[in-house]
């Protein structure tokens, strides 16, 4: 993700849209975020457990798992 900062940007110089409510002869910091592209496709839940590799766990083995990896952190 790209992020371009521009400070000390001449209001004056903002797009029309953009300069609504602000004094024309004020300085501005102007942020730009590229949004992140969104995939083509979505999976489904279906696609996704069918997966090679996917193991459904209980809420039993997903809890004894996190612990064990805390007991890792605190080590």
């Amino acid at each position: 993700m790209n992020r371009i900062i521009r400070e000390n940007y001449p209001a004056s110089k903002l797009p029309e849209d953009l300069r609504t409510g602000v004094d024309p002869s004020a300085t501005v910091t102007v942020t730009i975020v590229e949004e992140e592209k969104r995939p083509e496709k979505v999976m489904s839940l279906e696609e996704i457990f069918s997966l090679k590799g996917f193991r459904r766990r209980s809420a039993a083995e997903i809890d004894a798992d996190l612990r064990r990896q805390r007991d890792e952190w605190d080590d």
